[in-house]
């Protein structure tokens, strides 16, 4: 651009003073000094660009004691995508923070239901498969926790947004919604499955009986 606009000038110049060499001698000296590119290229230093300034040639040199954020190395509650199995205790606590962290976090694509219907998908984000598919049904906890920490997809990494214990917390919360829409009756307390068995179906239950 700077090229263009010292042709420009030089342009109008000679159209103006075509009878006076000596004029458009000076004109080109003092055009073209005025296109010089200092500030283009000034001595600087380039990101992830070696440097003379530390013994390793390194760009930049972490604080002593500098503590990595996010790391897989310091999850000490990862496990396999394969793993099926839970690595803390199982805890109504753990559900309750797991429904609190997922409201947060995943209902706005999920769905409070874990279906897909979540707030932005409803405006035109890609939907996601519902957790009550077969296929999600059968993966084991260990691939949902690897989805929140690594991402998958559309869905972004949230190793650094949410700890680990909160991660399983989401997890089991998640493990929870699929077991409601699909829960065997017979597997439920006795007062709990007279409570269900006694209400018509389509008839939402009362406040307090879930």
């Amino acid at each position: 651009m700077v090229f263009s606009m010292c042709l420009t000038r030089l342009r109008l110049l000679f159209a103006a003073r075509r009878s006076t060499p000596a004029f458009l001698l000076v004109v080109l000296s003092i055009a073209f000094s005025a296109c010089r590119q200092d500030m283009a290229d000034q001595p600087k230093q380039k990101p992830l660009t070696a440097s003379l300034f530390f013994a390793d040639g390194s760009a930049r040199q972490p604080v002593e004691g500098t503590v990595p954020h996010g790391s897989i190395e310091d999850d000490h509650l990862n496990v396999s995508p394969d793993d099926p199995n839970f690595p803390v205790a199982l805890t109504p606590e753990l559900l309750a923070r797991g429904k609190e962290r997922y409201t947060i976090y995943c209902s706005v694509c999920h769905g409070a239901l874990g279906d897909g219907n979540g707030m932005i998908v409803r405006r035109g984000y890609r939907t996601p498969p519902s957790y009550h598919i077969e296929r999600l049904r059968r993966a084991p906890v260990g691939h949902f926790y690897d989805v929140v920490t690594h991402g998958f997809g559309l869905m972004p990494e949230y190793a650094t947004l949410i700890p680990p214990r909160d991660r399983w917390a989401i997890v089991a919360y998640v493990r929870a919604l699929q077991i409601s829409q699909y829960a065997n009756v017979a597997q439920l307390p006795p007062e709990h499955r007279q409570r269900v068995e006694s209400t018509p179906s389509g008839t939402p239950p009362q406040e307090g009986s879930r």
